[in-house]
């Protein structure tokens, strides 16, 4: 297989060479920590989930080093134990792939699904992943709901869906209505940085994560009850 042709739509083949400087990043990062997983991360949780959560990119001792979407790093604490609690997941977060959590009606990707240096990914390959981005939601028939982690992440995801991105603005909290139906949900991403900083508390992201969670019930409701 050519290093640019794709599985499928929504996941990069694993030597992708799409984005020069992170594909350079991944070669160091592969051979500094050969034992890690050092390739694009794929998304987890079912694909016939109502609900997805966006977040940035792999962090380099995160998801870069354990293939799983914030696993291996402070942020997938808060997520996950957030998740478990509002029945999203079963399990235990255990920040390993083989800790037997799973996700329920949820799936989560990135962004930007190579590490970049420093964490930070440029415009440009935020831009050039973002067709994977949009392969995720062509591959989720019964999708209903966006958790956008972050302002990087908002971006993205108004890009995939055809929304300009100054039509939109991300405030924590705030739920918006996407002109084709689909709901999108703001908030501060999970990092180390904003939790330590108090921007973002456990709080605060449960509460978002439990308004989301009633929306879906009503639009599921609406669903099955509709009204003539």
């Amino acid at each position: 297989m050519n290093a640019n042709e794709q599985t499928d739509a929504s996941t990069p083949d694993e030597d992708c060479t799409l984005c020069p400087r992170l594909t350079a990043n991944r070669a160091a990062n592969r051979a500094t920590n050969p034992n890690w997983f050092n390739a694009p991360v794929p998304s987890f949780g079912p694909r016939g989930a109502s609900l997805l959560v966006v977040g940035m990119a792999p962090g380099v001792r995160g998801a870069n080093r354990t293939g799983r979407p914030f696993t291996g790093d402070h942020a997938g604490m808060l997520l996950y134990n957030t998740l478990l609690t509002h029945s999203f997941a079963t399990g235990v977060y255990g920040a390993d792939p083989t800790d037997g959590l799973e996700l329920h009606d949820c799936r989560i990707a990135n962004a930007v699904r190579c590490v970049p240096p420093a964490n930070l990914p440029k415009p440009i390959e935020v831009t050039t992943c973002n067709r994977f981005l949009r392969g995720e939601f062509q591959m989720m028939p019964r999708l209903r709901a966006v958790l956008a982690l972050g302002v990087l992440a908002h971006a993205a995801v108004l890009k995939a869906r055809g929304v300009p991105v100054t039509r939109i603005r991300f405030r924590h909290g705030d739920i918006h209505t996407l002109p084709d139906g689909l709901l999108l949900a703001d908030s501060y991403h999970v990092s180390r940085y904003n939790t330590n900083t108090g921007r973002l508390t456990a709080a605060m992201f449960a509460d978002v994560i439990a308004t989301l969670a009633e929306r879906l019930r009503e639009t599921a409701a609406e669903v099955i009850n509709p009204t003539a």
